[in-house]
């Protein structure tokens, strides 16, 4: 049977949702509705129809049955992550993020051999890996079981739904690390454009403070130079101590 007509239409609804709906959590809800949806139609029709070659098979477990569950794998990451989120400031944020993409590196190591056998375009062990005669010799390989059925599954097809989704989960990451970065870059701005502390004492005194927060080591773990400071400090306090070193 011709899957294109629904694997589009999923694709619509998930753009409609992407747009319809401002909550992340609840746009995520309705992918994951969506997704599982279209996997049930798509189970009942292969348990009815079967395939009339091993390329068919190979076919729709490795470029339609994955189009669903990557994206059900996706949304089901964005949906943890956004309830997860920390709402504490932008540093605890960011390291949440980072973590993140540290777990998804993690992935990508573990299944290094399978990843360079999909990014270069291999197709000589795609009958092992994409029909399910091979279910009984090759495990069932994933970090996670979002939709398993022997008769629905390959060795390989949630694992490759995993790399895709993982594709578009560290793109998401990224952004929002750029955009806690950005967050961050502003609310400096805004504070150097708002906040105005002039230093109204002594050239010596301000020398004196610098000089004191070097050797007490109490910045950058002791590892900021006096010169670091001095700039730091003549920018924060809006003063030009000239040749701080004399």
């Amino acid at each position: 049977m011709d899957f294109k007509p629904f694997t589009e239409s999923l694709q619509r609804d998930l753009k409609e949702t992407h747009i319809n709906t401002s909550n992340k959590i609840k746009r995520a809800n309705r992918a994951i509705r969506l997704c599982h949806a279209l996997l049930t139609v798509f189970k009942k029709k292969i348990s009815n129809g079967g395939f009339a070659s091993v390329e068919k098979e190979i076919d729709f477990f490795k470029n339609v049955k994955t189009i669903p569950s990557s994206q059900l794998i996706y949304y089901n990451h964005i949906r943890l992550f956004e309830l997860q989120f920390p709402k504490g400031n932008i540093d605890v944020q960011r390291k949440f993020i980072k973590k993140r993409l540290n777990r998804i590196n993690d992935f990508y190591l573990q299944h290094i051999d399978f990843g360079e056998y999909v990014e270069l375009g291999h197709t000589h062990f795609d009958e092992q890996y994409f029909t399910r005669k091979y279910l009984d010799s090759l495990p069932l390989v994933s970090t996670s079981i979002y939709f398993h059925d022997p008769e629905f599954n390959t060795p390989k097809d949630l694992l490759l739904a995993e790399f895709r989704a993982f594709n578009l989960f560290v793109s998401f990451l990224k952004n929002r690390l750029i955009d806690k970065s950005k967050s961050f870059q502003e609310n400096q701005m805004e504070f150097n454009n708002h906040i105005k502390l002039q230093w109204t004492s002594t050239k010596v005194a301000l020398t004196e403070l610098i000089y004191a927060l070097h050797y007490n080591k109490i910045l950058n773990n002791g590892n900021a130079d006096i010169k670091e400071i001095a700039m730091a400090m003549q920018k924060i306090f809006h003063f030009d101590l000239g040749d701080f070193y004399k």
